[in-house]
């Protein structure tokens, strides 16, 4: 869930999956060795919407838990494996700001070990950036700051939608949201990111790196129409998947490569919103760019979601008994 900006009844959702997946994790764990839950702020926030939402999301959270839970054993014999006190926890959201998607973590203090998860229920969405008039995009997301010339191209866009906000108009009521906003905004998108990989040819990766922050994890995605949970395995750093002391994980996980270089990025055929990012070693992106509120702001949000992954980036379904 970090990273990610949602209406209140998904977001209470997302939390009472967290919550779940927290207390089913104890409770299996528990079954062979010790495992302590640190109880902070977010293990409360995540309790009392696990509180708030209806038995029959409880009962199809839980489903999705425990299958998810049943396959981060296979992959991770450390949780199990071992004789010390494990510690399980909620971090805050504040941590995905910070480059850590991860919502809940397994840690072995003694062995200086931790692994983490991050959580999503019903959508694949994999970061929800913004563009605006003041946000250097280019510095925070791959440490090339934005040019003078993507800043021309941006000013007028937003100085238009500044003085709509000013007028306190909606974004229903701009007669060509596409042509005057979205289209110039995101063909300055592709020329800078273009111009920047130029400049610096490490931005492909610190580009994926800033997508999915700065620890391998598992991404655990609940999925309640298809009564299914799936879970992607992001081992970009090779620190997932390791043995114990006497056991091997069920399945092994190869270590996937960033990319170095740009293919495409181009915008989606026959789409105003959306740009493809197209990169070597299988990472694929789409852009779709959206107004995040009911009234005309100089600010809009990216929709970040995979197109496609490398083939090292594992997945597997896990279908609910």
């Amino acid at each position: 869930m970090k990273g990610t900006s949602m209406s209140a009844n998904s977001n209470d959702n997302g939390r009472a999956f967290e919550f779940k997946c927290l207390l089913t994790l104890q409770e299996r764990i528990s079954e062979k060795r010790n495992a302590v839950i640190e109880k902070n702020s977010s293990y409360f926030a995540a309790q009392r919407a696990w509180e708030s939402v209806t038995l029959a999301t409880q009962e199809a959270l839980s489903k999705s838990a425990y299958a998810a839970v049943e396959k981060i054993f296979e992959l991770e014999p450390m949780i199990l494996d071992e004789n010390d006190t494990l510690t399980l926890l909620i971090q805050p959201d504040t941590r995905g700001e910070e480059g850590d998607v991860r919502d809940i973590l397994i840690i072995r203090r003694t062995a200086h070990w931790e692994i983490g998860l991050s959580l999503k229920h019903n959508h694949f969405a994999v970061k929800h950036s913004r563009l605006a008039h003041s946000l250097d995009f280019g510095k925070s997301w791959f440490d090339v700051p934005c040019s003078e010339e993507y800043w021309q191209d941006v000013k007028p866009v937003f100085a238009m939608l500044a003085e709509a906000k000013e007028k306190k108009l909606k974004w229903s009521q701009l007669s060509n949201k596409a042509g005057d906003v979205y289209i110039p905004l995101l063909q300055a998108f592709i020329d800078e990111v273009k111009r920047s990989s130029e400049k610096d040819n490490n931005v492909p990766k610190k580009m994926v790196e800033y997508l999915l922050g700065k620890f391998d994890f598992y991404k655990v995605i609940s999925l309640d129409k298809e009564k299914a949970t799936e879970i992607h395995a992001f081992n970009l750093r090779g620190t997932l998947n390791r043995a114990s002391t006497t056991q091997k994980a069920r399945y092994i996980l190869p270590r996937s490569t960033l990319p170095t270089r740009i293919a495409a990025l181009e915008f989606k055929p026959k789409s105003k919103t959306t740009v493809e990012l197209y990169m070597d070693g299988g990472w694929q992106f789409s852009f779709r760019i959206h107004n995040a509120s009911e009234l005309v702001e100089p600010s809009l949000k990216f929709d970040i979601k995979f197109v496609g992954t490398p083939a090292a980036i594992k997945i597997f379904k896990c279908v609910w008994d």
